[in-house]
């Protein structure tokens, strides 16, 4: 009986994997990495435990994301990530779950049933998709089914999904795989050309998340930077500073500001007045980078705000959808 089904809204980053309970909310946040033995294949550990191995095991352990530009990248490790995080949840409770799943809004067919079976294959009894502009338009408290223009991008660590939304469905939209990760990358590629210095991902996540900027900024902040020195191969330190890091950043934040724009020039008229009058809002980890909403008006000429709690809208999003789920199978039924 679908009484005995407990309900849960995931969702399934790149980055993170957000897990919401109808009346608890988000119950569980913890990095998509997976950890996994060389030999034998084994899954070691997943989650916070498994992020906190990244680049620092041995030979005959890897420790990665199953999960690449938002999309399932390892089937096998991802069905296990997931089967791992909706116990979690559960606390081991007897009755499988009906699971609502997140996924980018330039999803193919085969990447959203690849998320359906993999949801289904790891322990939930029904699993439904929805696009993140929507979830993270709903999440944000927009009012998605008003003959009105809203436009949402939400960027996380694997995408950037920019959507138009009105009358409850997506009018324009484009899923670019460029964010957070992306972001990280060119600070560890800058370091390395600038100072010979080898720089893992999470040193420069911190850097990122702690003095970076999208747009120069007239008092910098610095931060010492730790890694390996490629000339002399021996532990070395150097200073970098914020504008440095913007400078690191500016490829990707053009070709993110760029996924804007082009939503932004294939709205109808009308709906774009209505963007022009309402803004664009910003949501996901990723739009919290200091000045974002600076880089969208520079770029657009439109006024940006960040959502409240941008982090968790997509995840509140598939708990609002979740309270009308009958709703949402009746309209999947109709698109059929």
């Amino acid at each position: 009986m679908s009484f005995f089904s407990p309900l849960l809204g995931i969702d399934l980053g790149t980055t993170n994997v957000l897990v919401y309970l109808p009346n608890k909310g988000v119950v569980l946040n913890e990095p998509s990495v997976v950890a996994v033995s060389n030999e034998n294949n084994e899954v070691l550990a997943i989650g916070k435990e498994a992020k906190e191995m990244i680049g620092r095991t041995p030979d005959s352990i890897i420790a990665y994301r199953p999960m690449k530009d938002g999309v399932i990248a390892d089937y096998r490790v991802t069905e296990a990530m997931l089967r791992y995080f909706i116990r979690k949840t559960l606390k081991w409770k007897p009755f499988r779950p009906t699971a609502l799943v997140s996924v980018p809004a330039g999803v193919t067919s085969t990447e959203k049933r690849a998320v359906i079976e993999a949801a289904v294959k790891a322990g939930a009894k029904d699993a439904f998709v929805v696009k993140e502009p929507i979830l993270a338009a709903i999440g944000a408290g927009i009012p998605i089914h008003e003959p009105m223009g809203r436009m949402v991008a939400d960027i996380g660590g694997g995408t950037i999904d920019v959507a138009v939304v009105s009358l409850g469905g997506i009018v324009a939209s484009t899923s670019v795989k460029c964010a957070g990760n992306k972001l990280d990358h060119a600070i560890i590629d800058y370091v390395k050309k600038q100072y010979n210095l080898s720089i893992g991902e999470r040193m420069a996540e911190d850097a990122k998340i702690k003095i970076g900027s999208a747009v120069n900024v007239s008092e910098e902040e610095t931060i010492l930077i730790k890694g390996r020195d490629l000339v002399s191969g021996l532990p070395s330190t150097i200073e970098l500073s914020t504008n440095e890091i913007v400078r690191a950043m500016n490829r990707e934040l053009r070709e993110m500001m760029s996924a804007v724009r082009k939503v932004l020039q294939e709205t109808p008229p009308e709906l774009a007045s209505d963007i022009i009058d309402n803004g664009i809002i910003l949501t996901g980890g990723t739009s919290q980078l200091k000045n974002m909403s600076d880089l969208v008006y520079r770029r657009t000429g439109v006024q940006a705000f960040p959502a409240k709690d941008a982090y968790y809208c997509v995840a509140r999003g598939t708990g609002v959808v979740l309270q009308h789920l009958d709703t949402y199978k009746k309209s999947i039924a109709a698109k059929r």
